[in-house]
This record gives structure tokens, sequence and C-alpha cells, in this order.
């Protein structure tokens, strides 16, 4: 931590006294729908990449084969090893500068800062006619979701939400075995992961630090409000604060739940609630549980779709083993596990899809219905990005299923958040909103616990917030308030 910087250079790097001068890149703003560039199969795609210090790295050295040109991040400390990796790439602290200065330099784009800046990043591409890769979390919101999703049709650009397990045989078979009538009807799933792995459940810092020089802390909060920066927030840990993650439920959920997505074929869910430990105002708690509840779907394949309860878990929390469950066995596969009660068998699948079987011991033989990835889930967003939008066949995590899928997550998200209600909520998916919240139902959360031992006896001392109208605080879950000066583009009708 670099202690010596000055009061200058603290307050341009905490955004303390530049609040609203943030603008959207210029061709953000064309009256005309962007047309995306189309590349030859036996072109290079030209990429530049937004957030590449960690998981983004990894992206883009699966990309490598393609034309890396632009870089941004803004904490250069760790974006130091693909700074140096990509040696001719320009690099940049802000994306709106990038896009400004490289528009018609690149042709697609690959976003993998912290959650809460997802979508304005990746909108604002694919008005410009970019194709976009996402890491998941797709957004921080179901309407950002629904937001992305509507772009990419209107824009025809490629599109892939980073959930690498989507393009493994494993979702595929589960789709096929379910929909091959192989467990019969499920009415049942249960889902879980052992993360979080990195601090949840932690009181807010009460004092600020010096925001070290090779951090921009004002563009890393983006469209958040401002708050004093703390170590404690970036890098890395932003998974578990509210403002800027999605905790443990909206970081795995999109590898776990994918097969229970796709292989079911569900939409919007009707019903939603949700427990956990301590639930604090901004730090995500240390353990959840999740009920989503999902109407009666068109028959698929050989077997009907009734209303199905999905239940997830998390922070160490696993569902009770099944009653043929063998002894000894761990539910978990790379990270959780998920398991189909079906009328005939159980089938249980490991995270990202993997290792799928019946607990009957029964091998299925159904036929293979959906498209095989001989690429890397990068590189056949890569495949999908060279097509023409009639001729183009969508990637497996594309925004049309990813967009819905990831509303999915983020009802988990609001279900937790809104559990001091004390009863399940009624969501109208099409309008984005809960239809049994009462106009003089509040809320209020813990602010920090401080509990103490003071002379060997234990004191309760909890912080609050002070009640605020639920349908409010709900509407602002949903479809988030933007910092001044950082603005989404608007939804397509």
């Amino acid at each position: 931590m670099n202690s010596k910087i000055g009061r200058r250079g603290f307050l341009q790097k905490s955004g303390v006294a530049a609040v609203g001068l943030s603008v959207l890149p210029k061709a953000a703003f064309g009256s005309q729908p962007a047309r995306a560039a189309n590349r030859a199969p036996g072109d290079k795609l030209r990429i530049v990449g937004v957030g590449v210090g960690g998981r983004g790295f990894a992206v883009l050295k699966n990309l490598e084969s393609q034309e890396i040109v632009g870089l941004c991040d803004v904490d250069h400390r760790y974006a130091k090893s693909c700074f140096d990796y990509f040696p001719k790439a320009k690099k940049y602290w802000d994306w709106r500068k990038m896009f400004d200065e490289m528009g018609d330099q690149f042709d697609a784009v690959m976003v993998a800062t912290a959650d809460h800046t997802h979508a304005i990043i990746a909108a604002t591409a694919i008005t410009m006619g970019k194709h976009v890769y996402v890491e998941k979390p797709l957004t921080h919101t179901v309407y950002e979701s629904r937001l992305l999703t509507k772009l990419a049709e209107k824009h025809q650009v490629a599109t892939q939400m980073g959930n690498q397990g989507a393009s493994e045989e494993g979702v595929s078979l589960v789709k096929e075995w379910i929909q091959n009538g192989e467990i019969g009807e499920v009415t049942r799933v249960e889902a879980f992961t052992d993360r979080p792995i990195w601090p949840q459940g932690l009181n807010t810092p009460t004092q600020g630090q010096w925001v070290p020089d090779y951090l921009n802390w004002d563009l890393f909060v983006g469209p958040a409000k401002m708050r004093p920066f703390n170590e404690i927030y970036t890098p890395w840990n932003f998974r578990g604060w509210w403002d800027y993650g999605t905790g443990a439920l909206g970081d795995m959920a999109c590898h776990i739940l994918h097969p229970v997505f796709k292989g079911l074929n569900l939409g919007y869910p009707t019903k939603v609630q949700g427990s956990s430990t301590l639930l604090l105002n901004d730090s995500a708690p240390v353990a959840q549980k999740v009920q989503l509840t999902f109407p009666k779907r068109a028959k698929a394949g050989k077997v009907n779709m009734p209303e199905v309860d999905v239940h997830w878990y998390d922070g160490g929390l696993q569902p009770l083993k099944p009653d043929n469950w063998p002894a000894g066995k761990d539910m978990n596969v790379q990270g959780g596990g998920v398991l189909f009660y079906g009328t005939k068998d159980i089938l249980h699948v490991g995270c990202y899809g993997r290792e799928p079987w019946l607990l009957s011991g029964r091998k299925p033989n159904a036929p293979k219905t959906e498209r095989r990835v001989s690429l890397s889930h990068e590189m056949d967003w890569v495949r999908a990005c060279k097509e023409t939008p009639a001729n183009r066949v969508q990637p497996t995590s594309a925004f049309h299923e990813a967009g819905p899928f990831n509303e999915m997550v983020v009802m988990g998200v609001l279900a937790v958040r809104l559990q001091s209600l004390n009863k399940e909520l009624h969501w109208d998916g099409v309008n984005m909103r809960f239809t049994n919240i009462n106009d003089d139902e509040t809320i209020r959360t813990v602010v920090a616990d401080g509990f103490e031992i003071k002379d060997g006896h234990p004191t309760f001392a909890k912080t609050w917030t002070d009640p605020v109208k639920a349908k409010d605080f709900a509407a602002e879950l949903i479809n988030h308030t933007y910092r001044n000066g950082w603005k989404l583009p608007e939804m397509p009708k």
C-alpha cells in the first residue's frame, strides 16, 4: 500500500471531488443502430479487454490466437501481468476513453470487471456494434440482464457469457437425458456450492484508506454510490460486497444452475423466498438458502415439464443426501453439485455440468440432440463473431439464453435481501416486479454487528438502517439508480 500519495492524487483517484464528471463514449450516442463489423473466418478478430487483472487475463489467453489490441483496467498493479503478456496492446484506465479512441480499431470486447460494471460496458459496446463476451454473472440486476438480452437481439452481435461449462458435454447430456424421459418428470431440484472462498458477512469498514497510485477508485466504483476506499473491497473481494458483487450465489450459480435452466426449459420464476445467516446492508451473508418456483412448461421431448421448485444452498451448506446416495461419496464435484429428483430416478451432476450420473446406476442411451462444441468456450464465441447474423450458429451461452438465465440467478439475490418481509414473494417476470409487496411494508437491515464480550458477558449491539419502504427498496434492487454521470443505453422497445 502506497501511503505517500498526496491530497490532489487522493481526490483525483478516490472520486470524492469528481462525482458526476463521467460520460459515455461519444459512439454510444449515435442516432442509428451501429452495425457489427464482419470478419472473414480466416481474419483475426480484433479484441479489447476491460477488467484484465484476474479472470479477464485467463480469458484473453484463451483468445490469444486473435489480435488483442487494447487493454483496460482500473488497477494497473493487478493488471501488470496481462499488460506485459500483450505488450503491443494499448493500455487504458478508463474503458470509455478506450472506446472513444479505438472505436474503429476493434471488433469485439471482453468484459471481466467487477459484477456491477458488466452491464454498462457491455451495453455500450453492443450499441457500437461490437461483439461482446462477458464473464459471469452476466449482470448485477434483473433489469440489466433484460437490457443486454434485448440489445443483443436488436444489434445482432455475437454474445457469450463466461460460464464455461455451457460448452462442455455434461450440460448437453443433462438436457438430453431429462428430455428423453430418463428420470421422469422433475418437480424438485437441489443445488449447492462450497463458496464463498472470499470474505463475506463483514461489517463495513468505518475508516477509509489512502488510494494507492496504481488504482483509480472512482473508475472502480463506477455507477455505484461513492464510498471511501478500503483495500477489503478490491481486487477479488468485490464478490462479497453488495454494491460490487452478488455473493456466492451470483458468482457460482451461473455455473451450477445452468444445466437446470437448460435441461428443464426454465423461464421466469413465479415465487421466490430466501434465508441466510446474518444479513448485512453492505456485505453478503456467510451462507444462504433460496427457493425459486417455476410454473408448468410445455412438454419437452418425451417428458412433461410440471411446476418445479429449485433449491439453492451455499456457504458450506448442502442439501440432505437421498436415501440411495452411496455412503462415503462426496456430492461436491469441483465446487458444487445438483440433484434432479425425477419420478423415475435421481440425476446428480457437478459444477460446470460435469460428471452426470443416475443414482440407480443405469447408463442412459439418449439421442444426441445438442450441438457439441469442439472449440473452447471462448473460441466458439470467436467463431460466431465471424459469421453473419443470418448464418450465425449461436454460442452455448449467448445472451438470448444467458440473459433470462442470469435473471434467475439474481432473483436469488433479491430473495435473500428481501427475506425480512417474512413471506414468499410473487414475481411478475414480464414486468420485472413483485406483486405482493404492500405499500405499507418497510424493511430495515443490519449495518453492523456489534457483538462484544465485556467483562465475560456477551453484548448484542446491532446497528440498523432506518426503515425504508419495501416497494422502493425492491425496485432499487431490480433496477439500480446509477451514480450521476453514469447511464445505461435505453431499453429497446
